[in-house]
């Protein structure tokens, strides 16, 4: 190793040394000198001799580097498990932190000076992360709740163990359908629906029906259109309860716009003037609601947890059922099949046709068909709504509901007349 890239390795692991002990000793700023195991300079030193050992370690071949490097760490503990055992004791706590991060540094140390210096760096940056955020992590596991922490757990193994095993290939006797691609597509709405969990959660009951809708229609608008007309048909405040909803299918529109930009942007592009124009003629009405408003009660309950395995495994099928039926359809049938199978499945759920048809173009249907699909899914959707909220709201709500769709409805087979146009 050159003498310049020996120096630049050495002010790397140095570098990572300080970072992590500026964190740990500001942590600890207000003790007297002495009083703390580990301050910034210790750290410091601990990752430049990292470093300095991987240096004298590298021309010992693999088995004489692994030696050597393992007598330096060993000396690392032998010298600071005794100062952090009279610490804890004084303190009388128990935490391996402080240990823990002094072993990181010295690998980290070592990993600049032998290997990738920039992943050393950039590991080093995130380690420091976790440390300063000891009070938010400590807080979030103080709130968070079983079910929560069971479907994070079941997010990260759909993603890391289940998607890596699914084959990427289109299985015949599946009509042709790629499991790969329908597990990553519901890995994908699982994710963005949490969001709206997270916003009800997080933003609390006492934030109003508006952020209560707009975090919902990231679940289901129809979930929250079905919620608010109930609480209407009770005495609850119609108007904004309507609002509430309406705005719950301006985030439904703009959703299914963003999925389609992620799964088939040729599709989206021909969808997105439609989406927008149906959400701001619905955002409007809710907007003139809202200037109107009482103060009403808030919402209820936020939706139920997105990453329950059986709602997954429910939409997985879903997604590759709708694909198979459509490319069946269109195969066998012709294109107005698609269209027939879009409309009764928007009645129920708009997500399934956004996330499989526009995948079937331009191989299987047309781009333009693939919009088109889209479109009276959403159209479909937009319509099942609006009758739940006639017939299941009061008579206010399911007036001003059923106007706000309509006119959201009217302003996007507008906007989708014109651009096909």
């Amino acid at each position: 190793m050159h003498g310049d890239d020996l120096i630049r390795r050495l002010a790397v692991a140095l570098a990572i040394g300080l970072l992590v002990g500026a964190e740990r000793h500001w942590r600890e700023r207000d003790e007297a000198a002495g009083k703390r195991t580990a301050g910034v300079r210790t750290f410091a030193l601990v990752g430049l001799s990292g470093g300095i050992v991987a240096a004298l370690a590298s021309p010992l071949g693999q088995l004489g580097a692994a030696v050597l490097l393992g007598a330096g760490l060993l000396a690392l503990m032998a010298a600071l498990i005794p100062f952090a055992l009279r610490e804890a004791q004084a303190e009388n706590r128990y935490s391996a932190t402080g240990l823990v991060a002094a072993v990181a540094t010295y690998a980290l140390g070592a990993l600049a000076m032998s290997g990738d210096a920039e992943a050393a760096g950039a590991a080093a940056v995130a380690m420091t992360a976790v440390l300063a955020a000891r009070d938010s992590l400590h807080g979030l596991m103080a709130r968070i709740t079983w079910v929560e922490l069971r479907s994070a757990i079941l997010l990260l193994s759909m993603t890391l163990v289940a998607l890596p095993l699914v084959p990427d290939v289109p299985i015949p006797w599946l009509a042709g359908v790629n499991p790969h691609k329908v597990w990553t597509l519901a890995i994908l709405l699982a994710g963005i629906s949490f969001l709206g969990y997270l916003g009800i959660k997080l933003g609390g009951e006492g934030t109003g029906l508006l952020l209560a809708g707009a975090a919902g229609g990231l679940v289901s608008s129809t979930a929250v259109t079905l919620s608010n007309a109930a609480s209407s048909a009770k005495g609850g405040a119609a108007g904004a309860l309507a609002a509430g909803a309406l705005v719950a299918g301006v985030v439904s529109c703009l959703r299914t716009a963003v999925l389609a930009f992620l799964v088939a942007p040729d599709t989206a592009l021909l969808l997105w003037p439609a989406l927008l124009a149906a959400a701001v003629a619905m955002g409007l009405v809710a907007a003139v609601l809202m200037r109107r408003r009482t103060p009403a009660s808030d919402p209820a309950t936020p939706p139920g947890n997105p990453f329950e395995i059986g709602a997954v495994l429910r939409m997985a099928l879903l997604l590759a059922g709708v694909g198979a039926l459509a490319k069946f359809g269109s195969e066998r049938l012709g294109e107005a099949a698609v269209i027939v199978i879009a409309a009764v499945t928007g009645l129920t759920d708009v997500d399934a046709i956004t996330l499989s048809v526009p995948l079937l173009a331009p191989g299987t249907i047309t781009t333009a068909l693939a919009a088109q699909a889209v479109a009276v899914a959403v159209a479909s959707n937009i319509v099942a709504k609006a009758v739940y909220g006639v017939t299941l709201g009061d008579a206010r709500f399911g007036r001003i509901f059923g106007l706000g769709s309509a006119a959201g409805l009217a302003a996007g087979a507008a906007a989708l007349f014109i651009t096909a146009g």
